[in-house]
């Protein structure tokens, strides 16, 4: 792969030794199952291995990417020219203490809704329909069914990958919005702490086969990253897609779902390239059409300036 500055990859690389993978395949590991690959990617087992690549970054002055499940990442075909950090399975653990429960930042989502009512507590039965993790649920303050992260965290202990610096934030302290929070693209979740209730009446399985198959029912599957617009106030993304007259229309190897106007998928083997080029033109076609200007969920790694 030609980097802009190879040299500096290559010196990186060496300094992260058997710790860092070169030339790692990123798009393929989102669930868009598009883009380039990562100049290096680093799997961190430890804190000790996260600090190891922020002093790296900081002595080559390369670029630094947390990501997790890739459930909201799309990544350009030329991919990404610096290096992409996600958690090891050492940050999955999950501990149930009464109502509080620890865990990792790299648990998915859907493990953790299904160990808390297997152990009768409430409050998470949503994040089972949610294809991410910890980190990311609460990076933005990812929701569904009626509730959000922000309803049940308790603190959340973040590194910050520019200084290797730790420190815990309460849920006031992480100031959540709709679909977002002050955690910055810069900062990882090494875990949190959540308060759920208890399930007195037992209804928490037949809960989450409900979501199931209300998400089975209602959302496509295939490649894609779930919904990409955040819902504005007083309607739905989707409608105003619809309304714009844009259900099923095709960019390249892009669509939008004709189940779901809110899904922009892929075909296999397709460009992310297409997949970006279909969001703008439904989020200026929307914003023509309604005078609404959508705001995307998706973070756009590599596609430049005001990406």
């Amino acid at each position: 792969m030609a980097w802009s500055d190879q040299e500096r990859i290559d010196s990186a690389a060496r300094s992260l030794g058997t710790l860092g993978e070169i030339d790692f395949p990123l798009g393929s590991v989102t669930t868009y199952r598009v883009g380039g690959p990562a100049a290096i990617c680093v799997k961190a087992e430890t804190e000790q291995d996260l600090l190891k690549v922020v002093n790296v970054g900081k002595i080559f002055d390369l670029d630094i990417l947390v990501f997790g499940r890739g459930s909201n990442l799309l990544i350009s075909d030329q991919g990404f020219e610096g290096i992409a950090v996600v958690l090891s399975e050492s940050f999955g653990e999950i501990t149930i203490n009464g109502h509080e429960v620890s865990v990792g930042g790299a648990v998915p989502l859907p493990v953790l809704a299904r160990k808390t009512v297997s152990e009768n507590l409430s409050g998470l039965e949503w994040m089972v329909g949610v294809p991410g993790s910890v980190g990311g649920a609460i990076r933005m303050n990812a929701g569904g069914h009626g509730s959000d992260t922000s309803r049940s965290l308790v603190t959340a202990q973040i590194m910050n990958m520019r200084s290797g610096t730790v420190h815990q934030r309460t849920a006031q302290q992480l100031n959540f919005s709709y679909r977002g929070s002050n955690v910055k693209q810069s900062e990882i979740v090494l875990s949190a702490r959540f308060k759920c209730d208890s399930d007195l009446r037992g209804d928490g399985q037949v809960l989450l086969s409900e979501i199931v198959r209300w998400r089975r029912e209602n959302q496509p599957g295939g490649q894609n990253a779930g919904s990409v617009f955040v819902n504005p106030e007083n309607g739905t993304s989707g409608s105003l897609i619809e309304e714009a007259g844009l259900k099923g229309l095709r960019m390249g190897s892009a669509f939008v779902s004709p189940r779901h106007a809110n899904f922009i998928q892929c075909e296999p083997g397709g460009s992310a390239e297409d997949v970006k080029a279909l969001i703008d033109h439904v989020r200026s076609t929307v914003e023509k059409h309604s005078q609404i200007k959508l705001t995307s969920e998706i973070r756009f790694v590599g596609f430049g300036e005001g990406s």
